[in-house]
């Protein structure tokens, strides 16, 4: 294009497709990460999944004009942060991940069966991955980053090339020159850099790039000398930025698009020099042809789509419908669908290929492989016709990982060397045979489904689902609570008109305590003072002072005795630990003087926990790093645990009581047996940084849950096997980026975790499971405006005639609301047994602090919460199935078209009445002649 001559693309519009041809029925991730989260080849479609370490996959087109089979692909045990399709080899796909390794996956042809496990796994190699991109022009070469170093891969040899480690900061994208010569990064460093990993591992070029470090993205303009770069500036406009190697002191041209805050993903044909953004979160597409020898951006058209934009990939031109003048295609991945967006430039006649809009295109076959390539090999590859007529039948299959060759019987499987399920790990063999195969059609796989495998793991290949629309097709199992919804009961239940609450406990507290008969909330005035408010006296507040408790210093952590409903104790900023007993019906008049105080820790405390089984038992920890168990009977210190390097963020007791878990700011989890020694029975790697995290035993003591953040600031769950710490988590999933730490809450009954954070509106809901995928997602419950605090009570203050499984008190700012999460049943007349088994009687100790420390151990008793005058849902009667069909009776006894008019006629008439029926007016009354003067 140029000043004098117009471009053949400047009539392209976009069409959006209607819903029938969208692919729905899914659940994209939010994941943040450098990649488009939506990749494609002329086979499959590969997208972010709501699960972690999960791809959803998808074929590209249906053959037969069937629908479409989502499958998912269980990749890695954390989340997927990028994902890449083999030029070539149009079935190969590479996966990164945030557990720090790069594996590489054949999908299947239609028709066969599923593999179960990655062709090869690379790394891991001390960082997550970031982004990936296979080389343009030889086989088997990939190129990864990670932190702050690109690794270009020899598959077939699975072993490094070289590595480019000269990035000050954390790489955000990577580009091939089309070429294969170069490649490009940038960084959040701020700069753009160029290497010539063959020459050498340093950069070749350099040059500052966008002002703001927030996520930048680079592309190569296909084999020319220039590149576009999109970020953010100083004043945080997006913005477009354009390059020229041969003069990198400064960008050639920039555009500035808008004040958005989302990230923009690029997308960039070489072939017709369009370019396509959008933004994360956002519904707008951009489309501007690039003119780089001006420079020049000139937009083509922008359209706005139905759901905002989750990620954003291009389909291969090979797979374009070109007879309709379809020159680009991007995928556009929103919350549920997969949106395909054709570009297509208007032309009289739809019946003719237009060579001037469908110039040759690159091919796929390799003008290489990975050894020629690195020996200075640097072939083009061949490029082919666009044209239907001339369009090229031979596929090619890449040689790393044995594949499937068609032959005239059908499809067969190839050995492809053993693989242990246990680890993920495949040997694969590497043979020296052709990687070619028979000639065979680009058309998709057909949309036969295929069976549903387990998933044995995080290494756990495929699992597919025969229905689109089902959820099930990406998250694999389902939650029985995941109808789960909560509500903010009545507001004659509340307590209002709270004054001078203290906001500033430590985060190792949850901030406030309560049971079934009282709450305690520590007050901002001086002296440490705790209100101890009756939850059977619910309303608003006198504006007078309540009376309180003066605990003397700042309070650090508090919690309830729950085997004595009275006694509260406060772990205090002077290293001291003091017992309060609270009179039968609450304060009525300030408490200044405890029942005991415990003495030992020499620095400030972090948090107590009672014992769950054991009475008159209390554990503490402290910035002295040690862990100590007190007898409160004599109020005395009974053990102490050692073993602890930093901070210890949180700590639990197993069910039984027997072991102790913590996590600390040294990122290490650890397991404690009291009883047999001070120092730590195991070990493990816990939540990267130090910005807090809690933990939960869960599924009956056997696994260990803990909330915290990741090395970007995104919360996450991690869930251990408790007997093997040392082997790291056996699934990590993301939720969002916020500074507060979650608060774990896990009901026993129920498998369900609530987790939540001071100052957030959410309370994210998960049903854990021993076996994959772990964590059910439930409905999560939001409020109006942000709590200061979330605790929950006792199971036995639930309403099981509402089907209610649990309850929390939320503290606003001035006021505590209970809410109350049920599951909506139609039978809530019959007690819903299979939500509520027999629950443990937590109010009654099953033995002493001194039977305990003498290695005993008990058990509660369980105890039904049916109420007497309910029958179980299980012993319901069963109701008789409704008649789905018509009885053939009523077409033998149907009436004949005379009989039917004879009935019409019928009733007609009787609403007509009889004609020899005196007229209402007749009955009327008249007056008398003389009346009329």
């Amino acid at each position: 294009m140029n000043r004098f001559k117009a471009s053949k693309f400047r009539h392209t519009e976009a069409r959006l497709p209607r819903r029938e041809a969208w692919i729905s029925g899914i659940r994209a991730g939010s994941v943040p990460s450098c990649g488009s989260h939506v990749k494609a080849s002329c086979r499959w479609i590969a997208f972010s999944a709501e699960a972690a370490g999960v791809l959803g996959i998808v074929p590209l087109e249906c053959q037969d004009g069937g629908k479409r089979t989502i499958s998912q692909l269980c990749c890695h045990s954390d989340v997927v942060t990028d994902f890449d399709f083999s030029p070539f080899d149009q079935l190969l796909l590479a996966t990164g991940s945030a557990d720090e390794t790069v594996k590489v996956w054949r999908l299947p042809e239609g028709g066969q069966d599923i593999p179960s496990g990655a062709g090869l796994t690379l790394g891991p190699g001390g960082a997550p991955v970031d982004t990936l991109q296979f080389h343009p022009t030889a086989d088997a070469v990939l190129a990864s980053g990670a932190g702050k170093r690109v690794t270009v891969w020899d598959l077939g040899q699975q072993q490094p090339l070289t590595v480019l480690d000269s990035h000050g900061d954390q790489l955000q994208s990577l580009t091939w020159k089309r070429d294969g010569h170069l490649l490009g990064t940038s960084c959040k460093d701020k700069k753009l850099r160029i290497f010539d990993p063959r020459a050498g591992p340093a950069a070749s070029q350099s040059v500052l790039g966008h002002d703001n470090n927030k996520d930048s993205r680079l592309l190569w303009m296909g084999s020319s000398d220039c590149l576009i770069s999109v970020g953010f500036s100083q004043m945080r406009e997006r913005e477009v930025k354009l390059w020229d190697t041969r003069r990198l002191s400064g960008a050639t041209l920039t555009m500035a698009l808008d004040t958005s805050p989302g990230v923009t993903i690029p997308l960039y044909d070489a072939d017709t020099g369009l370019l396509v953004l959008a933004g994360k979160g956002e519904n707008l597409l951009y489309c501007f042809e690039v003119a780089p020898a001006q420079p020049a951006l000139t937009q083509v058209t922008q359209c706005r789509t139905e759901g905002s934009t989750r990620g954003l990939g291009a389909v291969p031109r090979l797979a374009l419908d070109v007879m309709a003048c379809e020159v680009l295609r991007v995928l556009q991945l929103t919350d549920t669908a997969l949106v395909p967006v054709s570009y297509v430039v208007p032309r009289k006649s739809v019946q003719e290929f237009h060579e001037d809009l469908f110039p040759d295109c690159t091919g796929m076959l390799p003008a290489t492989d990975a050894q020629g390539w690195w020996a200075g090999d640097s072939q083009q590859v061949g490029r082919v016709s666009l044209h239907p007529a001339r369009r090229p039948t031979e596929t090619f299959t890449s040689p790393i990982i044995a594949g499937t060759v068609p032959t005239n019987a059908g499809h067969t499987d190839t050995d492809t060397g053993h693989t242990d399920t246990d680890t993920g790990h495949t040997d694969t063999d590497h043979s020296e045979a052709s990687g070619y195969s028979s000639p065979s059609s680009l058309a998709s796989p057909g949309s036969a489904a295929t069976s549903l495998s387990a998933s044995t793991g995080p290494s756990s290949g495929f699992a597919s689902s025969p229905s689109q629309k089902s959820l099930q097709s990406i998250l694999g199992p389902s939650s029985r609570f995941r109808h789960t919804q909560g509500r903010v009961l009545h507001r004659d239940l509340h307590l209002t008109n709270l004054r001078g609450l203290s906001l500033t406990t430590p985060g190792e507290s949850d901030g406030f305590c309560a049971n079934l008969q009282r709450v305690a909330l520590p007050l901002l005035s001086a002296g440490g003072q705790i209100a101890v408010l009756e939850l059977s006296k619910p309303g608003r507040l006198p504006d007078v002072a309540v009376p309180t408790i003066q605990n003397g210093v700042a309070v650090a952590d508090l919690t309830w005795d729950p085997f004595d409903p009275r006694r509260l104790a406060v772990a205090g900023e002077d290293a001291k630990i003091r017992l309060w007993r609270i009179p039968e019906g609450g304060l009525q008049e300030t408490l200044q003087e405890p029942e005991a105080v415990l003495r030992g820790h020499t620095e400030k405390i972090y948090s107590i926990r009672f014992h769950p089984t054991a009475s008159d038992l209390l554990v503490s920890s402290s910035y002295d790093m040690t862990v100590r168990i007190w007898e409160l009977s004599t109020g005395q210190e009974v053990l102490c645990l050692q073993g602890h390097t930093d901070q210890i963020f949180s700590m639990a007791w197993s069910p039984d009581g027997k072991k102790l878990a913590t996590v600390s700011k040294d990122g290490r989890i650890r397991i404690y047996e009291p009883r047999r020694s001070s120092q730590p029975q195991q070990e493990g790697p816990g939540p990267e940084g130090g910005r807090g995290a809690r933990l939960v035993w869960v599924c009956g003591g056997d696994y260990i849950l803990v909330s915290g953040f990741d090395s970007r600031s995104e919360r996450r769950i991690l869930l251990y096997r408790a007997q093997a710490l040392s082997e790291g988590p056996l699934s990590v999933l993301g939720l969002d980026v916020a500074p507060s730490t979650l608060l774990p809450f896990y009901d026993e009954d129920t498998s369900v975790v609530f987790l939540t954070g001071k100052g957030d509106t959410r309370v994210f809901l998960y049903e854990v499971t021993p076996e994959p995928p772990y964590f059910l997602e439930c409905n999560s419950f939001t409020s109006n405006e942000p709590h200061k605090g979330f605790v929950f009570l006792p199971k036995t203050a639930c309403e099981v005639r509402d089907v209610e499984f649990a309850r929390a008190l939320r503290l606003g700012q001035s006021s505590l609301e209970p809410v109350a999460f049920h599951v909506p049943r139609v039978k809530k007349e019959y007690f819903q047994d299979d939500l509520y088994p027999p629950t443990r009687v937590w109010w009654e100790p099953a033995l002493g602090a001194g039977a305990w420390l003498d290695g005993q151990d008990g058990q509660q008793r369980r105890a039904s919460l049916r109420p007497a005058d309910m029958v179980p849902v299980s012993e319901a009667p069963k109701e008789a199935p409704a008649r789905k069909f018509v009885p053939a009776s009523v077409y033998l006894e149907e009436k004949t078209d005379e009989q039917k008019k004879e009935e019409l006629l019928s009733a007609m008439v009787a609403r007509l009445g009889n004609r020899d029926d005196p007229l209402p007016q007749d009955s009327f009354e008249g007056v008398d002649e003389d009346e009329w003067d």
